[in-house]
């Protein structure tokens, strides 16, 4: 019933002309962000790049077009359905980590230490749904070295190259031969 990991990665820049702290984040350094989500093969199915380092994941989703569109029910998300080897009905959802908004199709961890064995089963097995997300991230940050280092470019340029390498990402991803030699360990033989 989950249809994809989300998470945010900030894409480190050169920190822009007469900027302020719009682009300084967290992490003391100047970055975009990719907000992405991917599915269970390591591909991205929806990427929103560009906001201010500043921002939260939180933050960057609500303003995004995949937010708004996510809280207004207008995404082509199935109906809720029953469970495998159930009948309880429960809606499909994305995975995403505590800087995401508990919604009808968003699910976050339960937060606090003082958790039942239940909540912290869930915990568990939602942390593994998003790993998804972050191994994904590890690649292309892997493959990609320009990701290494802060990218000498305007914001708006700095967009396009990573549009180009969440694209190309997918392109090899889901060509057979390209994808056992780009990343051999998340493809599956058959």
């Amino acid at each position: 019933m989950c249809i994809g990991a989300i998470d945010g990665k900030h894409i480190r820049i050169q920190a822009p002309a007469n900027s302020g702290t719009q682009y300084f984040n967290y992490k003391h350094t100047f970055s975009v962000v990719l907000l992405a989500m991917c599915d269970a093969n390591y591909c991205f199915t929806i990427v929103d790049i560009g906001a201010c380092g500043r921002q939260s994941d939180g933050g960057v989703l609500y303003n995004s077009n995949f937010g708004r569109a996510l809280r207004e029910g207008k995404l082509d998300i199935p109906s809720p359905s029953s469970l495998p080897h159930s009948t309880d009905v429960a809606p499909y959802v994305v995975a995403g980590d505590e800087a995401f908004p508990l919604q009808n199709n968003m699910l976050r961890p339960y937060p606090g230490r003082n958790l039942t064995q239940k909540q912290k089963v869930f915990n568990y097995h939602l942390s593994r749904a998003r790993r998804i997300i972050e191994n994904t991230f590890g690649i292309i940050a892997t493959k990609c070295r320009i990701l290494h280092r802060p990218i000498h470019a305007t914001p708006e340029k700095c967009e396009s190259y990573i549009k180009a390498i969440c694209c190309l990402h997918n392109f090899v991803k889901i060509d057979g031969a390209s994808a056992r030699a780009y990343c051999p360990s998340t493809t599956k033989t058959i």
